[in-house]
């Protein structure tokens, strides 16, 4: 088995990582204080061909694979979770389950700009009551054909030329979605039909009327990514921006879920590497009792354990990419990966924290930055909690 990463792989790495030491480092907490999401960050990743990285060049991606993106999501988790979080949404979340489930037209039309960086992506999956059961929704999407529309002569402006259907609902925790320049919505077709009458839709946020981004919010950390309550009240959505087919939006979320766990695996080693190397730094040049307080017992131990456990938590994120490239079934490694990463992340940041004492819980020092964005790694794209669960499924318990 080979751990070496093949060199195509090593030089976007490195590409990255020089980009975020320049670029991205020395406004990270910034951007955070401002509640700012850096457009000219994302701008500048478009100009270096990343904002694609699994998509094929057919589409305006970089014609990469998943490990390649995962490598990506560390290193900018590495100095912001704000930027690695919205590259991750807009990357495993609002665009590949479109390359994934799309029509050819609906690639060109909605994913090609994304891949190449000419907009954002975004998926509204959570509501205001679903918490961990995303799959109870009350947000609906009714099918309203010409037809029925003939029924009621419009004025001429507003006449259909096809089916149209007709969202109304609440999404509640959407990454990007006030910057997006779309949103992959689900909603309910088929009330009866529980996970089988779950659809997926494409929203155009600027063109769509009775589309509002209600609120962004205020939160604990990673606040330069917007996360966002949305109010759709009667958005009417052309029948060929429906993804898939009707009934199919379940299925399709799981599988999107799959690639989704590996993306917070890889930003959550990448934040853990951020506070590891903050504490390094700190403990080799500080000095207590005239000497460095890495050569304290305490302090040394703390350090290596936080380099163990990152190991730990890339070796199993780089397996679960190079599983899904290979095309096997990710469900268990994926959410193992996700599961053990995001705890190690939390657990790193906050020894970081304590290495650093007085200072890292200062915004003059990242570990505080670090540690607060840590927490939502252990919550978004299934809690910890619901990591055990599938986890226990997957062992047949």
């Amino acid at each position: 088995m080979d751990f070496t990463l093949p060199d195509e792989h090593e030089m976007t790495r490195e590409v990255v990582r020089d980009f975020c030491e320049t670029e991205i480092k020395p406004i990270a907490q910034e951007i955070e204080d401002e509640h700012r999401f850096p457009e000219e960050v994302f701008e500048e990743l478009a100009d270096l061909d990343l904002m694609g990285v699994p998509v094929s060049e057919e589409y305006g991606g970089a014609g990469g694979d998943y490990l390649m993106y995962a490598l990506v999501a560390e290193e900018l988790g590495r100095v912001s979770g704000s930027v690695g979080l919205s590259y991750v949404a807009h990357t495993s979340l609002g665009l590949m389950p479109i390359i994934k489930f799309g029509t050819e037209e609906q690639k060109e039309e909605w994913a090609r700009p994304l891949a190449e960086g000419e907009g954002i992506g975004s998926w509204a999956l959570t509501e205001p009551s679903s918490g961990s059961d995303a799959s109870d929704m009350d947000t609906m999407a009714e099918k309203d054909t010409a037809e029925q529309s003939s029924a009621s002569p419009a004025p001429p402006e507003a006449e259909q030329d096809g089916d149209e259907y007709v969202i109304n609902g609440t999404k509640q925790f959407i990454t990007n979605a006030n910057v997006a320049n779309s949103v992959l919505v689900k909603a309910v077709t088929d009330p009866g039909a529980g996970y089988d009458g779950i659809s997926t839709f494409i929203v155009d946020p600027e063109n769509d009327d009775g589309f509002e981004v209600s609120t962004v919010w205020d939160k604990m950390g990673l606040n330069a990514s917007p996360t966002c309550e949305l109010q759709f009240d009667d958005v009417r959505i052309p029948e060929d921006r429906l993804l898939g087919e009707e009934g199919e939006g379940w299925e399709q979320t799981k599988k999107t879920l799959d690639g989704g766990r590996i993306s917070i695996a890889a930003l959550s080693t990448g934040l853990g590497q951020g506070a590891f190397e903050a504490a390094r730094e700190y403990a080799t040049e500080r000095e207590q009792f005239d000497r460095p307080i890495s050569k304290f017992d305490a302090v040394r131990d703390m350090i290596v354990s936080m380099d163990r456990k990152i190991e730990r938590a890339q070796l199993l994120t780089h397996k679960a990419a190079v599983m899904y490239d290979n095309g096997e079934d990710v469900t268990r490694i994926s959410s193992l990966a996700k599961l053990d990463a995001s705890e190690i992340c939390r657990e790193v940041a906050e020894d970081a924290v304590q290495v650093l004492g007085g200072y890292g819980y200062t915004t003059d020092f990242a570990p505080q930055r670090f540690y607060r964005d840590a927490k939502l790694m252990e919550i978004g794209e299934g809690t910890s909690e619901i990591q055990h669960l599938v986890l226990g499924r997957e062992l047949g318990l």
